[in-house]
């Protein structure tokens, strides 16, 4: 079954930089997208940013201008470049790939532990 593994959180003061990755694990895939999402403690999962391996790239406008989503097509990676991060910033942030016409963990509805994200002010 294909996996997605999320890395690169951690603290940081409000003004910072962090870059989270996301990688396929385990079975090797050829992903054409990516998606990046975030929740925080009461509130449900939202959408951050996404982009595909065409170079298209979609962001939120909370996070527009401060996020962006390179990717890495030789090694399949995609990341999240987060800066001049705020404390509402803080949360877990998920990945999802899209292999073909179909998003992983959209399909299979487990989106793991993700990645904690904690912006102190």
């Amino acid at each position: 079954q294909a996996q997605l593994v999320e890395s690169g959180g951690g603290s940081v003061q409000a003004g910072g930089s962090l870059r989270l990755s996301c990688a396929p694990s385990g079975r090797r895939l050829s992903l054409n997208a990516w998606g990046w999402y975030r929740q925080s403690p009461g509130k449900q999962r939202e959408f951050v940013a996404e982009s595909t391996s065409g170079g298209i790239s979609n962001n939120a406008d909370t996070v527009k201008g401060r996020f962006s989503t390179p990717i890495a097509s030789a090694s399949n990676t995609a990341y999240l470049q987060m800066n001049s991060l705020k404390p509402e910033d803080t949360a877990v942030y998920y990945c999802d790939g899209r292999w073909g016409s179909v998003w992983i963990r959209r399909q299979s509805g487990s989106w793991g532990q993700g990645t904690q994200v904690t912006v102190s002010s």
